[in-house]
């Protein structure tokens, strides 16, 4: 498990929550949109690197 990788998700999914907020209040639909979809995506990378994780565990 990659300790920068989780730190990038993490990193995404907070410009995510930003954007997401900037879109409500201005009233952008694609802002809201786009930072739901950063969002999503770094919940897939934690999940990854869950996995990873998961198996290394089992190997070791």
């Amino acid at each position: 498990m990659s300790t920068e990788d989780r730190v990038d998700a993490t990193m995404k999914n907070l410009e995510g929550k930003a954007q997401e907020m900037v879109g409500e209040v201005t009233g952008d639909p694609e802002d809201k949109a786009e930072g739901q979809k950063k969002q999503a995506k770094a919940e897939v990378q934690h999940s990854v690197e869950d996995a990873k994780e998961k198996v290394k565990k089992a190997i070791d």
